[in-house]
């Protein structure tokens, strides 16, 4: 008899699933494979990506060694009192906790290994003039001496500080006056590295009529960067910093309160100047602020790794590893982009476009203001920064963080995460889809309105 269609179907399904079983073991085997072959690609790009880094940094530190060989002579033959370099001194004073380890010890097998070998055949020049100074009375022969570059002089040796009155449309350089009335409702905003008072004049004070009509708003251009002085006798310490806003702002304008906006490293001076004054700060907003866990002793080390990764992408990563952890490579880059930052921006104009103010932020500094303030603020702040939160922590001043998401420069954990355990009341608020930059620029008047909402 011949079976029927059913039977036909259920016999044929049998067979299969039968079929199946029994090639269980080399289907997984080969689902296995195919995906090993699938990751293989992606591995290899891995490993051709960290190899690539490891010769470009190895390069880096040939590099950096063979140039404080340059250095070392050219300042012998053109500056009185040549300035020392880090490379020969093992650590930092003892008696100065705000010196960076990190500008002594940066730790390099080639570049370790390198130097060790230049100490043993004695061809270094001047490596026992550690602790001489420039005189600050003239820039260093790599510096930019130009009318715009030493102009801070005529100021007394204050910070350049822009001021937006409440009464007037346009702003007005603060340098230029002196206010004795008291203030009681005044927001004080502080740039990040390598950037200046542009950051929020260009920015925030744009959208002023969104805030509160009776505040004055102030941008300081920090010790070092913008019109500021550059003094070269300065180690740019946190309290350097510090003091300078405190004489040329909080005091000088009698700010009695006031409110505290800062982005990127300025977070880490906002902190220590909000510690200072707890009485007088009002609230404090924090933009993509660096901040790690670690062990005290640790700190620098672990804020310079993680800020300055040796990484090839993103290329602002990449250029702060180059500026952080090469000294004489980093003095090369200032030498050819601040000291000829007329040329710069003359081939920029020259092409009917107005210089972004960025790109002119990036120029107003010199190798010693922006080499020392990145390792003595930002790296060796880190060390500070725990007994400045619990300061702010325990007088109770509102706190807002706003964090990019984005953000390849300051990871997103260390706002979502670490600070926000340090300051469990603050107001957390992470922006998608923006950056180190964006968390502030093409959302101007966005942030205007948080923080008049929040202030």
């Amino acid at each position: 008899m011949r079976p029927s269609p059913h039977a036909m179907a259920l016999t044929t399904r049998h067979s299969r699933i039968a079929s199946l079983r029994s090639a269980g073991p080399s289907l997984v085997a080969g689902t296995t494979t195919m995906r090993r072959w699938s990751t293989w690609p992606r591995a290899a790009a891995g490993a051709a990506s960290s190899a690539l880094a490891a010769a470009v940094f190895a390069f880096l530190d040939v590099l950096d060694v063979v140039l404080c060989l340059v250095y070392a002579l050219v300042d012998s033959i053109l500056e009185e009192s040549p300035v020392g370099c880090y490379c020969h001194t093992r650590s930092p004073p003892d008696d100065d906790d705000e010196v960076s380890d990190t500008l002594y010890a940066r730790r390099s097998a080639v570049r370790d290994a390198l130097l060790g070998l230049l100490r043993r055949l004695l061809l270094v020049v001047g490596k026992t003039k550690e602790t001489r100074q420039a005189p600050p009375e003239k820039p260093r022969w790599s510096d930019c001496g130009c009318k715009s570059c030493v102009a801070w002089r005529g100021s007394g040796g204050r910070l350049h500080v822009v001021a937006k009155e409440p009464d007037k449309p346009k702003e007005a350089a603060g340098t230029d006056s002196h206010e004795t009335t008291a203030t009681d409702n005044a927001a004080v905003f502080v740039h990040g590295f390598t950037s200046s008072s542009s950051f929020w004049a260009e920015t925030v004070f744009r959208e002023s009529s969104l805030l509160s009509s009776s505040s004055r708003l102030f941008a300081v251009d920090l010790l070092g960067f913008g019109q500021s002085p550059k003094p070269a006798d300065c180690l740019y310490r946190l309290r350097d910093h510090v003091e300078a806003i405190d004489a040329s702002l909080i005091e000088r304008q009698n700010l009695r309160s006031f409110h505290l906006v800062a982005h990127s490293m300025g977070c880490i001076v906002a902190l220590a100047l909000a510690a200072k004054h707890p009485t007088r700060l009002k609230s404090i907003t924090l933009l993509a602020p660096p901040y790690f866990l670690a062990c005290e002793h640790e700190a620098s080390q672990v804020a310079l790794s993680r800020l300055a990764e040796k990484k090839l992408w993103p290329p602002l990563l990449f250029g702060s590893a180059v500026m952080s952890w090469y000294e004489h490579v980093g003095r090369t880059v200032c030498f050819l982009v601040c000291k000829h930052h007329r040329l710069w921006e003359w081939l920029l104009t020259s092409r009917k476009r107005d210089v972004d103010f960025r790109v002119r932020d990036l120029t107003k500094h010199t190798h010693r203001s922006a080499w020392h303030t990145m390792h003595n603020v930002i790296c060796g702040g880190a060390r500070l920064q725990d007994r400045h939160l619990e300061a702010v922590q325990a007088a109770g001043v509102p706190v807002m963080l706003v964090h990019g998401l984005d953000d390849a420069v300051v990871p997103v954990e260390c706002t979502s995460r670490h600070l926000k355990a340090k300051l469990p009341r603050a107001e957390l608020r992470l922006m998608p889809g923006c950056d180190h930059a964006t968390v502030l620029l093409g959302r101007e008047r966005a942030f205007a309105e948080d923080l008049a909402a929040f202030c």
